[in-house]
């Protein structure tokens, strides 16, 4: 039986489908594996499988004693390493270059097949392996045959992962080997036609979403294109930009922290207007009375010799802590961060120093402009600074808020301390009110605690009122290091006092929950990712408004609501993440003076309970865990018996956000915080800091497409139905390999939700009215 008729009809095949990551060992038929080659199927984006080939009927043969012979060992799936992605974009056509490395585990030789699911329109422009002699072949096939080469391995191995690709077209490559305990790297190129959303262009890479899912893919990305690119954006992988010699082109990579997380590479870029540019990510959702949005804006290039184009001025104010426990290196890293800023500051901007310890020093009365006087004199005010007496907060965050500003300027404070407030007036609350209070001329507070013995909640709410960040420096990082990237992030602002407003008719009451709730200031190569909810399915129509460049400029946008789809479900689960560090930040706000917390769960204050239990219903609802809500996710925990799960909810947000206000089980909290109500990208592992500042993740829930699976009793239970009853009665069962299993893969395909067939086990599903038993084994 030769490649070509193995590769004609799947159904008598070896298949090994090396799916990235999990190795699954030969299921099925063994019986002619001795004497049969071994063909394997790779599909880069998913889980590896071995079929072994049925032999055709033979004529009656005269019965002969049969000899022993030993049974085979068992064949191992193909280990893909890794997979090398070189994205090019060059006018809206997108080529994808794909190297995968691979392994093979067994002491012999197999053969190989690659399949990969690409977008419609996809076309195949080069196929290759190490050792190639003839020259190797790729075919796109349509999603349709796809899908029966899907469905005979499915047969074959009784696992319906490769359907969570159903609804793709797929690429077929000729047959190519891999050695005995030997390696191979394969190579695909494709291209497309991206899709166009007025001014964004969108780009995905097909990949499951399923979280054992751990194979590294090392992405980079190259965007040409002769119109300028106003910003370029991801909500799958965090992105980090490379420097480029050609203007008309940006490189991107996936970061390091990023190459391992699972779900298809969404890539996004807006090309620039003149001014800001925007564009509306929609996703239906009636429960909310329309859906969710994100919006998505960008800012023009800014050339330092553009005479039209010049940044807002910046009056940078620094306060620093001087107090006894400053002393030493900490002190020392905090004088060359401050140089390293006074020298980063552009002509004609202008600075201040302030220094506190139990008293208030000041550098001078009111803000100076930068010139080569007042940067001698600042050096020497700074070298003069040395460390003792307590720490004085309140005070010397007062009188760096109420000086005088300049003109024009965007008043900017780095407020930096390494301890508590000891001194003066020590009250947290009236800290948190002062920023408000008192801070009349709009100044943008970004905080720094230097170690752990500070009061992060406090400096974490100081910053996110005045519409800054905070900044923690952990012990043995340096404090200079850390200014200093924040400071380069604050680079020539070119959008301040940012403001949203609905415009005409048809924009009263149409949004709500909208996050943040105040914009922030964006600087240059910033990006403004809002999130909210839509009511109505008329357009809907924004006005951008703010200090652009020095001149009060405004920006109208308009957004049809009519290609709001399923397949943004990043949307909505972005906007609870969001959501629930707002909230989370409620709670923290409550803990404030509060020395022995508020007794027991049940006696807790109504309206903090209100905040929990909102937490947990957002928490269960869209599988987003958080140190105060792990328990959600262990299993034996029986979600149905709701006033236990508020009742240890509230215990933990008592013991944790309440009660801790420094030390590392409370910096880890709010560098949560911070990671939460910032959050842009998805989180499919549910990640975050424990009370050690360790990153912790959770393998029993998953976030699949636009829905949240739980494992309860070996079963993957829909969020939807985990909290109503301990045993889910259901109303069918559908099992695999059935004709209605067949159309219930039709039917996730229309709704963009076949992801939930990546995960290994069955399922109980809301489908429609009905809760739905899936056996997927």
């Amino acid at each position: 039986m030769n490649a070509k008729n193995v590769m004609r009809s799947l159904v008598g095949v070896l298949v090994l489908t090396a799916v990235f990551g999990v190795d699954v060992y030969a299921q099925g038929r063994t019986l002619y594996a001795a004497i049969e080659a071994e063909t394997v199927v790779i599909v880069p984006q998913r889980r590896s499988w071995i079929y072994h080939p049925i032999r055709p009927p033979h004529p009656p043969r005269p019965i002969r004693r049969p000899r022993p012979v030993p049974a085979p060992a068992p064949s191992q799936a193909a280990v893909i390493e890794r997979v090398d992605a070189q994205v090019s974009i060059l006018e809206q056509v997108a080529t994808t270059t794909l190297d995968i490395s691979l392994r093979n585990p067994n002491n012999r030789r197999i053969n190989a097949v690659m399949l990969i699911p690409v977008p419609s329109k996809a076309v195949v422009r080069g196929f290759t392996y190490q050792g190639a002699g003839k020259e190797p072949s790729a075919q796109v096939l349509r999603k349709e045959v796809a899908r029966q080469i899907y469905d005979s391995i499915v047969r074959s191995t009784r696992d319906p992962a490769l359907l969570e690709f159903a609804g793709y077209n797929v690429i077929r490559s000729s047959v190519f080997p891999v050695e005995a305990r030997g390696k191979q790297k394969v190579r695909v190129v494709y291209e497309h036609i991206l899709p166009a959303h007025g001014d964004r262009v969108d780009y995905i890479l097909p990949r499951t979403e399923a979280i054992d899912y751990r194979v590294p893919w090392y992405v980079k990305v190259k965007i040409k294109s002769k119109r300028a690119v106003s910003t370029v954006y991801s909500p799958s992988h965090r992105l980090v930009a490379k420097k480029s010699g050609d203007k008309h082109e940006l490189l991107m990579d996936v970061a390091p922290d990023a190459i391992s997380q699972p779900g298809p590479f969404r890539l996004s870029y807006l090309l620039q207007r003149n001014g800001v540019s925007a564009s509306l990510y929609a996703y239906p959702d009636p429960k909310v009375g329309g859906g969710y949005f994100l919006l998505l804006a960008g800012l023009p290039q800014v050339e330092k010799d553009a005479k039209k184009l010049k940044a807002i001025k910046r009056e940078v104010t620094l306060v620093l802590d001087r107090s006894g426990s400053m002393n030493g290196e900490k002190l020392e890293q905090v004088r060359e961060a401050t140089l390293q800023i006074l020298a980063g500051l552009e002509d004609g901007e202008a600075f201040n120093i302030f220094v506190y310890n139990e008293a208030v020093d000041r550098f001078s009365e009111k803000p100076v402009i930068k010139s080569k006087e007042t940067i001698k004199a600042a050096r020497a005010y700074v070298k003069s600074v040395k460390a003792r007496g307590g720490t004085n907060i309140h005070d010397a965050l007062l009188e760096s808020l109420r000086q005088p500003p300049m003109k024009g300027m965007l008043p900017l404070v780095l407020f930096l301390t390494d301890g508590l407030p000891t001194i003066g007036q020590t009250s947290e609350r009236a800290i948190r009110g002062m920023v408000s209070n008192s801070n009349k001329y709009k100044r943008r507070v970004f905080t720094f605690g230097v170690g752990v013995d500070v009061n992060s909640p406090l400096l974490e709410n100081m910053a996110y009122r005045s519409r800054a960040s905070a900044t923690f420096v952990l012990p043995k990082e340096n404090v200079e290091v850390k200014v200093g990237k924040v400071f380069k992030r604050l680079t020539g602002p070119v959008l301040a006092d940012t403001k949203l407003t609905m415009m005409g008719e048809n924009g009263l009451g149409r949004v709500k929950d909208l996050l943040p709730a105040a914009l922030p200031d964006l600087f240059e190569g910033d990006q403004l990712v809002l999130l909210g909810q839509y009511v109505g399915e008329k357009p809907l129509a924004f006005k951008l408004s703010g200090n652009f460049l020095g001149e009060r400029r405004k920006f109208n946008f308009k957004f049809d609501l009519s290609k709001a789809t399923t397949r943004n479900s990043f949307v909505p689960r972005l906007w609870a993440s969001r959501k629930i560090g707002v909230l989370v930040d409620a709670i923290r706000a409550s803990g404030a003076d509060e020395s022995t917390g508020y007794g027991l769960p049940q006696k807790m204050d109504p309206k903090v309970r209100e905040l929990v239990d909102e937490i947990v219903k957002i928490s269960t609802e869209f599988g987003i865990l958080t140190e105060y809500t792990s328990f959600l996710a262990r299993e034996g925990t029986d979600l149905s018996k709701q006033r236990q799960v508020m009742e240890e909810a509230a215990k933990n947000f008592r013991d944790l956000a309440i009660r801790r206000r420094s030390g590392w089980g409370s910096v880890s909290q709010d560098n949560n915080s911070i990671a939460r109500k910032g959050a842009s990208q998805l989180n499919f592992r549910n990640g975050y800091y424990n009370s050690k500042m360790k990153k912790v993740a959770h393998s029993g829930i998953q976030q699949i497409n636009d829905r949240c699976y739980y494992l309860k009793d070996g079963h993957w239970v829909d969020s939807r139905v985990v909290s109503l009853v301990r045993r889910v009665k259901t109303d069918e069962t559908i099992v695999l390999g059935t004709e209605r299993y067949s159309q219930l893969v039709d039917q996730l395909v229309k709704e963009n939700r076949t992801g939930m067939l990546a995960m290994k086990g069955d399922l109980i599903v809301k489908l429609g009215s009905k809760t739905v038993l899936v056996k997927n084994q």
